[in-house]
């Protein structure tokens, strides 16, 4: 059964104040472009890639990858709290299948996401539990992080499951990609920040709050091109979607980690779920992607894209029936 893909940046920034609204506007027609694409294609079942922030992952334990088998938004910048329709079996199936594949990874029955998640399944579907989902986190703030390869080994070993599931199958990346926002890092958080990448815990409403004041002080400075965030690399957004366009995910093999810091910023790390999602995809031959969008948008301390592909035998069976 066919398998289609959708990557979409995110970012707490597109419902909080600040971003002027011809951004908004721009950046809300383009995913309304891919939530067509989406229900054109009509998933019975959504597999997600997707990094946290320090809410559901934290340094107590941290694995490179984990499936979850049942999970629950924490509700983060106004996004679905609460629990996602997750099918147990289907996950578990899915963690023993990638296992045999040779690719390590942790399964989770009380996983927590964030807004790297939940955001995108309500911008392209409507509602986080619109679909069945299976959430697949990939580790890409804390240190120390495997090499980008290993997501791309990731995504082929389920991009195989999936294709004998006898559904259709929408894969999502969610994240990046050039962006540097404030966020605490173990070599130099202390006090309360050191202990929530330690060890986590809930966040009051009254934390939530702050934090949300936090980051929008901080895009706001950093849109006026001041502050201290690392600047957005719009010609290394562009080289990475160019590589995933052309279907030529081998680019990313020799990619250092150390680079990809120096380069594009802490949290560029998130394009890891890209190359995962696109990974899966072309495990099952040439692909072709078709919602193609980017903008530098500091507004939202994000180099913000979104793609769309379908597996290139379908793109030539679509344009066949066409008049």
């Amino acid at each position: 059964m066919p398998l289609a893909l959708c990557c979409v940046s995110h970012s707490p920034l597109l419902d909080l104040p600040g971003p002027d609204s011809e951004l908004l506007d721009d950046i809300r027609a383009a995913l309304d472009r891919a939530a067509e694409f989406v229900r054109e294609f009509d998933p019975e079942l959504v597999v997600m890639f997707s990094p946290d922030h320090y809410n559901g992952f934290f340094y107590k334990l941290m694995p490179p990858f984990c499936i979850g088998a049942a999970a629950s938004g924490v509700g983060d910048y106004g996004t679905h709290a609460g629990p996602l329709d997750v099918p147990a079996d289907l996950a578990r199936d899915l963690a023993e299948s990638v296992l045999d594949a040779g690719v390590d990874v942790a399964m989770s029955m009380s996983m927590e996401v964030d807004h790297g998640t939940v955001q995108p399944l309500q911008r392209l579907l409507g509602a986080a539990t619109a679909r069945p989902v299976i959430p697949i986190f990939v580790n890409s703030v804390a240190v120390p992080l495997g090499p980008l390869r290993r997501a791309a080994a990731l995504g082929a070993a389920v991009g195989d499951h999936l294709a004998g599931l006898g559904k259709r199958v929408l894969v999502v990346g969610s994240g990046g990609l050039s962006h540097d926002p404030p966020m605490p890092a173990l070599a130099t958080a202390t006090g309360p920040a050191r202990e929530r990448i330690l060890n986590g815990g809930t966040m009051s409403g009254q934390q939530r709050a702050a934090r949300q004041q936090q980051v929008i002080a901080v895009a706001r400075e950093f849109a006026s091109g001041s502050g201290q965030l690392r600047a957005l690399n719009p010609d290394w957004d562009l080289r990475v979607l160019g590589a995933l366009d052309d279907g030529r995910l081998d680019e990313f093999d020799d990619w250092s980690n150390p680079w990809i810091t120096e380069v594009a910023g802490n949290s560029a790390h998130e394009v890891r779920t890209w190359v995962a999602a696109f990974g899966a995809l072309a495990s099952q031959g040439p692909y072709g992607t078709t919602v193609r969008y980017y903008r530098p948008a500091p507004a939202l301390i994000a180099g913000f894209a979104v793609r769309t592909a379908l597996p290139q035998r379908d793109l030539d069976s679509t344009s066949r029936r066409q008049p």
